[in-house]
């Protein structure tokens, strides 16, 4: 299905998330389905909290819980933590265990989560269905979204991606990857074996703190790369964070990757849909630029903000764009990290489809109805 209204994408931030939910979910006649973490991670309450607020008993929940080898008993504590405070704000909600790696250890996070979500009775009267991505991981959270997007356009329910983001709290999560780079369920891309010219591949990871054994591992994994094209932060709450992780991968980006400085990405860290447009037009651009001469392919590895993952993800989904990924086989947390406490987290709500786009159709490049402001997020 085309996602032309992307272009016209309904998004709020920070503040005016919390107008928006008053106004929206707030309404008698909105009753939603939300899908989130219940992990250890101490944002998967925000949205949840939010939300209930407003709808009370019309809201009915899903929540995944991501399950990792012998992970740390703290880690553990306080995902049971969380999921006792989720199943108080959302009485009668599912809490499903989702295994990420098989007994063999390869990865199968895609196949259960997909498993989870076609088996979970979504109520008759849902006429919204959010998928909170703060929390969850890539490969848990492309599949959700790929499904419930689809779920959602089939039977004209709205569906809205929300996250409660917190750079420096990413950054404060360390992770262990995984030894098999693999294909997000769903996002393996144009199946190219026939293809009779040869393929030309770009490769576009997102750069992310302490990530860099992990982009390593995927980047060796993708044969025959024609260009690299990292992603960085810019504008960021931290003016430097993009200069601190360019020095962070110099090796990568040097001796490794042989990048040009030129090909560098810059996408903003507040705002999905600035990473949405930008790969957008690299998708466009660079398939009108090979057309004919070569079979254009661009992988992509979001690694670190959901932020900027959710703009990755809708591009992936427009584009059918092939989303090369690692799994995580432990993460190492301290909460008490003053950089944690002391940092605030930044909202974005996203809606992807849904009846308010209908008037699109009629009146190409209306904006749809929708009565809470929408606006640009501080720069």
């Amino acid at each position: 299905m085309a996602h032309d209204h992307w272009e016209n994408c309904v998004a709020h931030f920070d503040a005016q998330v919390d107008v928006f939910a008053a106004e929206y979910f707030g309404r008698p006649d909105v009753h939603c389905v939300l899908v989130a973490a219940a992990g250890f991670d101490p944002r998967s309450l925000g949205i949840a909290t939010l939300l209930a607020g407003h709808l009370g008993d019309r809201l009915s929940g899903l929540f995944v819980r991501e399950e990792r080898g012998t992970p740390e008993a703290s880690l553990v504590t306080a995902a049971d933590q969380n999921a006792e405070q989720l199943r108080a704000l959302v009485p009668g909600c599912e809490i499903a265990s989702v295994d990420i790696f098989g007994d063999d250890n390869a990865p199968i996070a895609g196949a259960r989560v997909a498993s989870v979500i076609r088996s979970h009775s979504i109520p008759a009267e849902t006429t919204d269905i959010v998928l909170d991505m703060t929390a969850l991981s890539i490969g848990v959270a492309f599949p959700a979204a790929r499904l419930l997007l689809d779920y959602c356009e089939s039977r004209g329910i709205a569906f809205h991606i929300m996250i409660a983001s917190n750079p420096e709290l990413d950054d404060a999560i360390a992770s262990e990857p995984g030894d098999r780079p693999i294909a997000v369920r769903g996002f393996a891309g144009v199946d190219q074996s026939d293809a009779t010219l040869d393929i030309a591949r770009i490769w576009v990871p997102q750069l992310a703190k302490g990530r860099a054994a992990a982009l390593t591992d995927i980047g060796r994994s993708i044969r025959g790369t024609y260009k690299i094209c990292p992603v960085v932060p810019f504008p960021a709450r931290d003016p430097r964070r993009a200069d601190a992780l360019i020095a962070e991968y110099e090796s990568q980006l040097v001796d490794e990757w042989q990048v040009d400085p030129r090909d560098l990405v810059y996408v903003s860290e507040s705002n999905p849909l600035d990473c949405y447009r930008t790969l957008s037009t690299l998708a466009r651009r660079y398939s009108d630029a090979v057309d004919q001469i070569f079979v254009p392919s661009i992988i992509l590895s979001p690694i670190g903000s959901r932020v900027m993952a959710a703009g990755a993800l809708m591009a992936a989904i427009e584009h059918d764009l092939p989303v090369q990924y690692i799994e995580t086989v432990r993460y190492d947390f301290d909460p008490a990290k003053p950089t944690v406490v002391a940092t605030a987290e930044m909202r974005v709500h996203l809606l992807l489809s849904g009846p308010a786009y209908s008037e699109l159709g009629a009146a190409a490049g209306a904006a749809p109805e929708i009565t809470a402001p929408v606006s640009d997020p501080p720069a």
